[in-house]
């Protein structure tokens, strides 16, 4: 029995209000780390690790170069990424409401 990302989402019973801001960052000082080090050396492991498939790397508006989009709001509170992220260059802080 397997349950489809959206589903095991609903599950885990997280809510993140539409006008929130998010409360995962890049790391102003480490902004370059994604793409230049993340993705080239070690082929995005955030997309992988991330259980709720918060972090994605997409192509940017030239096609010349994928760039991360974060999807704070399926964040599911594991801190998963402040632990396994290269450099740490994820900033993860409390969301509002706790």
């Amino acid at each position: 029995l397997t349950f489809d990302l959206l589903s095991n989402l609903q599950r885990a019973g997280t809510y993140h209000a539409d006008d929130q801001p998010s409360h995962l960052r890049v790391k102003s000082d480490l902004a370059d780390v994604p793409e230049s080090l993340s993705l080239q050396i070690y082929a995005a492991p955030e997309q992988r690790f991330c259980p709720a498939g918060v972090y994605e790397y997409v192509d940017n508006e030239k096609g010349d170069k994928k760039e991360l989009v974060i999807n704070a709001q399926n964040c599911i509170h594991c801190k998963c990424c402040s632990i396994k992220a290269p450099h740490e260059f994820i900033n993860c802080t409390v969301p509002e409401g706790g």
